[in-house]
């Protein structure tokens, strides 16, 4: 006896898979000096130059449903865009990698998001993260919210939020015996773009 085809697809079917296009939009860490030199101090800017990943949801109404998230940031593509001397580039470079994010032994950082909660009209979404990142070889989970904007093929999503290195047992960077160094707080700011896939 033939079996019936199955007319209730499972949700996960029904999601609209859209991969990000690193080539478009912005990534970028906001370190903060702190100390009695840090008034003349640097706070760095860094940009993050690659990373990858992909968000799957079904648009319902004014909601998204089950969109899990994943994303992927190469650590040791992280790097300074302010206008310093080259000797100090270089400096904040070999400390960020070799002894902030120790990149040989943690080449990857990750965040990932099973599920958000969405709310909002037409193509643009208020969307709230509840994942966990993986950062220094530690997890801990993360709560991000973004502002979701879906045009034709494209997604683009923006917002930012706070990590605390300590949390990832990273050391603050300390120059000039401690008297300069840097917060535990670091400010990211994202404006991604992903297409739609077939």
């Amino acid at each position: 006896m033939a079996t019936a085809p199955d007319t209730n697809p499972s949700p996960e079917a029904n999601l609209i898979r859209y991969v990000i296009d690193p080539r478009k939009g912005s990534f970028t860490a906001q370190a903060f000096a702190t100390g009695m030199l840090s008034a003349f101090g640097h706070s760095p800017r860094i940009a993050i130059r690659e990373f990858s990943g992909e968000a799957r949801f079904a648009q319902s109404g004014t909601s998204i449903e089950s969109a899990p998230l994943q994303l992927t940031v190469q650590a040791r593509s992280l790097e300074v865009t302010d206008d310093i001397r080259e000797k100090d580039r270089q400096e904040i470079h070999r400390q960020m990698y070799d002894e902030v994010l120790e990149t040989d032994r943690f080449p990857e950082i990750t965040y990932e998001c099973s599920r958000a909660s969405a709310s909002g009209s037409g193509d643009s979404y208020w969307v709230a993260l509840n994942g966990e990142l993986t950062l220094h070889g530690v997890s801990r989970p993360l709560a991000i919210s973004a502002r979701v904007v879906v045009s034709g093929d494209s997604l683009r999503a923006s917002g930012e939020f706070m990590v605390s290195q300590s949390d990832f047992e990273i050391a603050p960077v300390k120059v000039a015996g401690g008297a300069l160094k840097l917060k535990d707080e670091v400010k990211l700011t994202f404006d991604i773009v992903a297409r739609k896939q077939e």
